[in-house]
C-alpha cells in the first residue's frame, strides 16, 4: 500500500505540471495514474498505437478488448477523440505535435539523460516510442520512485543501463523530491518528503543543490 502510495503522489504531482488544451503521451507503469488527477481540463491524452482524445480505464460493462492503450491497457475514448494508424501516430511525435511526454525510468544521470528500455541480462524487445518522444516531445516529464527494490537511486552521476537518448529531460518527479536538469546539472525544484536537502544528498550519493536556498543567498 506504501508503495502505491508513492506512486500516486508521483502522479498528483505531475498531473500539476499540464495545462489546459495540452496534448500528452504517457507512458506505461506511474504516467497512466495521472489521468486520475486531470480534473475537468481539457487534455488530449495521444497513445502510439493510434488515439487522441483518450479516456480512463472503463468500467467492467463498458469494457471494448478492442480499444486498447500502447500499453495494451483497456482504455475509453472521449468525444471528439480521433483513430489513425501507427505511422500517422509517430509522424505526430515526430512532427513535434505532442506537449509533454510523461515517461518512466530506470535511471536518469545528472544532465538529465534517462535509460528506460533495456535491464541487463534481461531479454528486451526494443526502445519501442521513448526515443522518438524524448526527440519529438516539446517537455518531458519522467515519473518514478527514488530508488528501486534494491534501495539503489535512479538518479545517479552516469547511466549504466542503455540510453533511451540524448535529450535533456526537463523534470524529475520522484517520491522524495522534484527536479529539473540543467547546464549546470541537476538541482532540486521541491522536496515532497520530511527530509532535509542534506539527508537527501546523502541517501542519492552526492551533493544536491536546493534552488529555495539559491534563491535565498543572492
Amino acid at each position: 500500500m506504501l508503495s502505491q502510495n508513492k506512486r500516486l503522489l508521483i502522479a498528483k504531482r505531475i498531473a500539476e505540471e499540464l495545462e489546459e488544451g495540452q496534448v500528452v503521451n504517457l507512458g506505461i507503469g506511474i504516467p497512466t495514474l495521472v489521468t486520475q488527477y486531470l480534473g475537468d481540463r481539457e487534455i488530449y491524452l495521444q497513445s502510439e498505437n493510434g488515439l487522441l482524445g483518450m479516456g480512463p480505464p472503463p468500467s467492467e460493462e463498458d469494457l471494448d478488448i478492442d480499444l486498447i492503450s500502447a500499453g495494451k491497457e483497456p482504455v475509453t475514448n472521449l468525444k471528439g477523440s480521433s483513430f489513425f494508424s501507427s505511422a500517422d501516430s509517430f509522424a505526430l511525435i515526430r512532427g513535434g505535435h505532442v506537449d509533454v511526454a510523461v515517461l518512466g525510468i530506470l535511471q536518469v544521470d545528472i544532465r538529465g539523460e534517462i535509460a528506460n528500455w533495456a535491464v541487463p541480462d534481461q531479454p528486451i524487445l526494443g526502445v519501442g516510442g521513448a526515443m522518438d518522444l524524448l526527440t519529438g516531445a516539446k517537455k518531458v516529464i519522467i515519473a518514478a520512485t527514488l530508488f528501486d527494490k534494491n534501495e539503489n537511486s535512479k538518479l545517479v552521476r552516469r547511466l549504466s543501463y542503455k540510453s533511451s537518448g540524448v535529450r535533456r529531460v526537463d523534470l524529475f518527479v520522484s517520491d522524495y523530491a522534484v527536479f529539473t536538469f540543467t547546464l549546470d546539472g541537476v538541482k532540486v525544484v521541491e522536496i515532497l518528503e520530511d527530509i532535509s536537502i542534506e539527508e537527501l544528498s546523502e541517501k542519492v550519493g552526492f551533493r544536491l543543490e536546493y534552488l529555495k536556498d539559491m534563491v535565498l543567498e543572492k
